[in-house]
């Protein structure tokens, strides 16, 4: 399965952790375009000096990581294509392009269903798609989960449940059931 990661969910580092977590565990292929890594690194800007230098070393790596996973969106694609948001077409036209079978963003409004349906396409979100990955395999997710609360304790020095980590980082469902998976 192909899934263009939108920047809204790259930037959370949390989201992000979670979402290429179940890519190196082999449960699906990323997909993305110059353009949202490009927003992605201006999004840091605003966490203060050094953070869009840090984003972009990370956009270095996943680009070797993932060296198919950026799509360059067509240009009859970006004419014909309308969704609420006009600033959202390159994402949508990236789907296409690299023959994505859903769109995970957290922006829901800007890409209808029935739009991204006429395109053979579905939208979730982070959580939900996360939540069917752990329903397609609990085992790898739940290892997954907590590699993300072990980097996140140490860079914090806190200690982070996987449930309350998980909510903090607007993931409520797929935290839950994480918590679950530990405890049963």
């Amino acid at each position: 399965m192909k899934v263009l990661l939108d920047a809204c969910v790259l930037y959370p580092t949390i989201m992000r952790e979670m979402l290429l977590g179940g890519a190196t565990a082999g449960l699906f292929v990323p997909l993305w375009s110059a353009r949202i890594l490009e927003e992605w690194a201006r999004a840091t800007r605003k966490l203060g000096p050094g953070a869009e230098d840090l984003a972009r070393g990370e956009i270095a790596l996943l680009r070797a990581h993932w060296p198919k996973a950026e799509c360059q969106p067509r240009g009859g694609d970006m004419a014909r294509l309308w969704l609420p948001d006009e600033n959202d077409i390159h994402v949508l036209a990236a789907a296409i392009s690299g023959s994505a079978d859903m769109i995970v963003t957290q922006n829901r409004a800007d890409f209808p269903r029935g739009i991204l349906a006429e395109e053979g396409l579905k939208r979730l979100s982070t959580d939900e798609f996360l939540l069917s990955l752990y329903l397609q395999d609990p085992d790898k997710m739940a290892k997954v989960g907590e590699n993300v609360r072990h980097v996140a304790e140490e860079l914090s020095g806190d200690d982070w449940p996987i449930r309350k980590l998980m909510k903090k980082a607007r993931l409520p469902r797929i935290g839950k059931a994480l918590e679950a998976h530990s405890l049963g």
